[in-house]
């Protein structure tokens, strides 16, 4: 069985164009992502991206690039692709980790894979972190997910769930962190599905996987993952390092 990381990438962010090759601490995000990944348990890395600058990008620094196509609509179909031209089998374990998460610690992929490795019943892994101020639970670009009691999601939206009636017990209110695992099979499987009406609703792709019944184990990290999504997150990011927290 492969275990294989790959690292969707692309120039045109609306918030951020061209993102992947923004500079934090002398190196670009795209290089901070590739390496935390290298060092990991997983040394098959790959950065999937549509774009000749972010390819070379990566060629430049010694890392391993697919040129994929422009005409996709979303992270998950560029991996689908990258994973195709590998020539993976059905078995392989995919991580799709996002290209904007620099701080992405590496020790969290082999918590990400473990339940895919002891249940047949999980079809995706991904992870959770505790919400530790309002600000984030109100804010629709962090989402939420509620779990079961063997945790597996029941929900993912932008909005803050569960409802918390005061007489009640609070809580613990989650953010996922928006790194998946999988199996190729299941992989090509999600793709070929008809956009759900949920994720059409939450514009969250993974609530497709749950509409159609298959099952997302969540793992609870206690670390937070910073993304930069948009130029401020990038100078926040630098103002930390800076801080030495």
């Amino acid at each position: 069985m492969r275990k294989v990381i790959i690292i969707p990438a692309r120039y045109g962010s609306t918030r951020f164009p061209g993102k992947p090759l923004a500079l934090l601490w002398g190196k670009t995000i795209i290089r901070h992502v590739y390496e935390r990944a290298l060092a990991s348990e997983i040394k098959e890395v790959y950065v999937a991206t549509d774009d000749e600058r972010i390819f070379n990008e990566v060629i430049s620094f010694g890392g391993k690039a697919i040129l994929t196509s422009k005409e996709h609509t979303c992270g998950t179909e560029r991996v689908a692709e990258a994973v195709n031209i590998l020539g993976l089998d059905e078995e392989d374990l995919i991580i799709n980790l996002q290209g904007d998460q620099p701080l992405f610690p590496s020790e969290y992929f082999s918590l990400l894979i473990k339940p895919l490795l002891f249940s047949s019943e999980v079809h995706i892994s991904t992870l959770a972190t505790p919400i530790k101020n309002l600000k984030d639970l109100e804010n629709p670009n962090k989402v939420k997910v509620v779990l079961d009691k063997e945790g597996r999601a029941l929900y993912f939206s932008r909005s803050p769930i569960p409802y918390f009636v005061p007489s009640g017990k609070e809580p613990l209110y989650l953010k996922h962190i928006g790194v998946y695992a999988y199996t190729k099979g299941f992989l090509d499987k999600f793709i070929n599905l008809p956009t759900g009406d949920l994720e059409i609703s939450e514009k969250l792709e993974q609530l497709r996987a749950l509409e159609y019944g298959y099952k997302i184990a969540v793992t609870v990290v206690p670390k937070e993952v910073l993304e930069v999504d948009t130029p401020e997150d990038l100078e926040y990011i630098k103002t930390l390092k800076e801080e030495g927290l």
